[in-house]
C-alpha cells in the first residue's frame, strides 16, 4: 500500500503584509483584516492535528508577512515542543536583533527571505514598496551575526531571468545555505503578469541543472514548482547526484499540502481548490479523504502528459494545468519535451516502489551533510 504520510506542510499563517509583491498568489496586503484568520488557541489545536497526521513534518509558517501576527513565535514554539520542524518564510524587512532572538528563543530552524533582483530599484519595484531591498538586506545581516540559518527564494520573472546567476553569485557571499530557485503560476495577484516562454522555462531548467553541480561545494541550488526539473536532469545526466533517491518532481496532495489564514486545506499555495476546512473536519479526514488529494495520488493525465514517459518523475505542472484549463490532469502548457524523443537510459537511479524511496549510500552520505532545516524541502 503506498504511503502518503505528508512531510512538508505550508502555512498561511496571516493575509497581512507590509509589502506588495507583483506576484503573491494570496493577495496579500498590509490593509488585509485579520478578521477570519485562526485564532492562536485554533493554531494550537491545529498543530495538535498536524503532529498526528504529519508527525516529524517541516512545517513553514509564512504569510502574507508571518512576523505581523503577534502570535507567531507562540504557534512556532508550540509547534517544535510537538516535534514538528518549523521555518519561517519572510520578506526579511522585520528582522532586526529583537526578532532574532525570538527566531531563536521559539526553537524555529531555518528561516527562508525572498529576494528578486540584485538591484534595488527593480526589487523594490516588484515587492511594491520603496527601499524593501536594503530592509531584507539589513534583515539578512541579522540573521548571520545572530548564527541563524538562512535560505533565500527566488522567482524567475521576464524581469530578472538574465539575473539569476548573479542571484546565485549573491546568495553565496550572503552565506545563505541554499538558494530556491521559483517559478510563477499565474494565480493570485499574479494573474496580472507576463510569464516567460516555455523555451525560457526549459533552458533555465538546464542552467539550474548544471549549477547545482557547478556549486555544489558552496551552496545548494534548487528549482522548486518546476517538476520537469528531473526530467530536465534526468536527459542530461541520468547518473547525476541529483538523481539519486528522487521522487516525483510535485508533492501537491501525496506529501504535502497548505493551509490558509483561514483554515482551509488546499494541494499547493497555487492550486486554490479547497479540501476542506480544518475549523469543519479534522485534519486527517481532510488529507485521507478529500476528492482532489484522491484524483492527484492516482493520476490519470491528459494531453501532453498522458503517454509521456516521464510522468512518473515529472508529471508536470498540476496548478498550472488548473490555473490554464481548470483540470488537475490536464497537460503542462510550459513542457515543450516530446514524448518518445527522450533517452532514460540504463544509468537511471531514479527506482521506485509505489512511493517508497529507496536511498543508495552515495545518497545518503550527502544528505547527512545537509543542514537539518534544509534536508525536508
Amino acid at each position: 500500500m503506498k504511503d502518503f504520510t505528508p512531510f512538508l506542510i505550508s502555512w498561511n499563517i496571516t493575509k497581512r503584509c507590509n509589502l506588495k509583491c507583483m506576484h503573491c498568489y494570496l493577495d496579500a496586503a498590509e490593509l488585509s483584516s485579520p478578521k477570519g484568520e485562526l485564532s492562536t488557541q485554533e493554531a494550537f489545536s491545529l498543530i495538535d492535528e498536524i503532529s498526528k497526521t504529519a508527525p516529524n513534518a517541516m512545517l513553514i509558517l509564512t504569510g502574507g508577512e508571518p512576523l505581523l501576527r503577534d502570535d507567531v513565535f507562540d504557534i512556532a514554539k508550540y509547534a517544535s515542543s510537538k516535534g514538528l520542524m518549523v521555518v519561517l518564510g519572510t520578506n526579511g524587512t522585520m528582522i532586526d536583533a529583537r526578532i532574532a532572538c525570538q527566531i531563536k528563543e521559539s526553537n524555529i530552524k531555518g528561516i527562508g527571505i525572498s529576494i528578486d533582483s540584485i538591484k534595488p530599484e527593480s526589487h523594490d519595484d516588484f515587492r511594491g514598496i520603496q527601499g524593501a531591498w536594503q530592509k531584507t538586506l539589513s534583515g539578512i545581516d541579522v540573521l548571520k551575526k545572530h548564527k541563524i540559518d538562512f535560505q533565500l527564494q527566488v522567482t524567475v520573472t521576464k524581469n530578472n531571468y538574465n539575473e539569476i546567476p548573479f542571484l546565485i553569485e549573491y546568495s553565496i557571499k550572503s552565506g545563505a545555505r541554499a538558494v530556491n530557485v521559483f517559478f510563477l503560476v499565474c494565480t493570485g495577484r499574479g494573474q496580472e503578469m507576463t510569464d516567460i516562454t516555455p523555451k525560457q522555462y526549459e533552458d533555465m531548467l538546464k542552467y539550474l541543472a548544471n549549477a547545482q553541480k557547478e556549486y555544489e561545494d558552496k551552496i545548494m541550488v534548487r528549482a522548486r514548482c518546476a517538476p520537469h526539473f528531473l526530467r530536465v536532469v534526468q536527459e542530461i545526466n541520468p547518473d547525476s547526484e541529483i538523481m539519486k533517491g528522487a521522487t516525483s518532481g510535485c508533492l501537491a496532495g501525496t506529501h504535502y499540502f497548505r493551509i490558509t489564514p483561514e483554515g482551509d486545506v488546499t494541494p499547493c499555495p497555487y492550486m486554490p481548490t479547497s479540501a476542506g476546512n480544518v475549523r469543519k473536519q479534522r485534519l486527517s479526514e481532510i488529507w485521507d479523504n478529500a476528492d482532489i488529494f484522491k484524483t492527484l495520488r492516482n493520476p490519470v493525465y491528459k494531453g501532453n502528459c498522458k503517454d509521456c514517459e516521464f510522468n512518473d518523475v515529472c508529471g508536470g505542472c498540476r496548478a498550472r494545468a488548473y490555473a490554464e484549463k481548470g483540470d488537475v490532469m490536464e497537460g503542462d502548457s510550459w513542457c515543450e519535451y516530446e514524448s518518445g524523443s527522450g533517452v532514460r537510459g540504463q544509468g537511471s537511479r531514479v527506482r521506485k516502489k509505489d512511493t517508497e524511496i529507496f536511498w543508495t549510500d552515495e545518497a545518503k552520505e550527502r544528505l547527512d551533510k545537509v543542514p537539518v532545516f534544509l534536508s525536508k524541502t
